[in-house]
């Protein structure tokens, strides 16, 4: 799923080919993308865009009519931009028509989770902010104050868009490797020194990848957006050594998503129960991260 760095340069790259563009017509191919039925897609024609902006990980084009284009990516969707007028053929699930090229909305696999909503007004957009504070844009006191708001895992409050906006399952293994904290410790146990640390890790990290990506863009376009990186630490990194201690990644697997960290680094060499495998395992399931070699 595209988080905070992605949706950053997404929407530098589209404030520099639409920002002020009239949006010439706006095509829906999937029924099943819009998830709004009071504000009709028409709203939008001939409106030109007003701003980019950010919604967490949302996407908002807005219009100077007063009308927001919200577009959640969700794991598999993506934009593409392309410098040449839509053919009417163009299965994308949504297609916006500028005047000197056009924006196309794909997703890959066969669920389909990216969603549209078309709003008019401050008010209506304001109602689907979850509310989560930017880490870029706030003090420490902020931020640890906001931490040990709720009672959670670090893995967990750092991925609630209710607490920390933009930040999701990939940022969140690497942040806290950075911070060399373990995912499931909880927020209220947290010293003061590690809220700190965490603070730091957080803003150094997503400040890093978004300069990373800015460079991939090449005042273009992304040329690849993936929660898999090579040059990351952890995340989508199960086996292979840690970038610190050579120790290899490890992994917890639950639901659709997984956390991955270094033992090591981590969680004083111990290695988590991973609620499948361990229970599999039982006696066998290795207790720390020397077991393993």
């Amino acid at each position: 799923m595209p988080e905070l760095p992605d949706i950053v340069v997404y929407q530098e790259c589209l404030e520099r080919k639409i920002a002020g563009a009239r949006l010439v017509r706006a095509r829906i191919n999937d029924p099943f993308l819009l998830r709004t039925a009071t504000v009709p897609i028409s709203a939008a024609e001939g409106s030109r865009v007003r701003s980019i902006e950010r919604l967490g990980k949302r996407i908002v084009i807005a219009l100077e009519n007063g009308v927001f284009l919200v577009f959640h990516l969700m794991i598999a969707g993506r934009l593409h931009w392309r410098a040449r007028p839509a053919s009417p053929r163009d299965r994308a699930l949504a297609v916006l028509e500028f005047e000197h090229g056009h924006i196309a909305l794909t997703e890959s696999g066969s669920r389909r989770r990216a969603s549209l909503h078309i709003v008019q007004g401050s008010d209506a957009l304001a109602a689907l902010d979850p509310g989560g504070l930017d880490v870029l844009a706030i003090a420490p006191e902020r931020f640890v104050a906001q931490l040990r708001s709720s009672s959670h895992t670090l893995k967990r409050a750092l991925t609630d868009p209710h607490l920390f906006s933009g930040i999701g399952n990939a940022y969140s293994d690497e942040i806290l490797h950075r911070a060399r904290l373990s995912p499931f410790v909880q927020t209220a146990k947290l010293s003061d020194a590690d809220a700190l640390r965490l603070y730091d890790a957080t803003r150094a990290t997503l400040g890093e990848w978004i300069e990373r990506l800015r460079a991939e863009a090449n005042r273009d376009w992304p040329p690849k957006v993936t929660a898999f990186r090579p040059a990351m630490a952890v995340h989508g990194r199960f086996g292979k050594p840690c970038p610190v201690c050579g120790a290899p990644v490890q992994r917890i697997v639950y639901a659709e998503n997984e956390t991955n960290y270094c033992a090591r680094c981590q969680t004083g060499g111990k290695v988590l129960a991973d609620r499948t495998l361990s229970r599999l395992l039982k006696a066998s399931w290795p207790r720390s991260i020397d077991e393993l070699g």
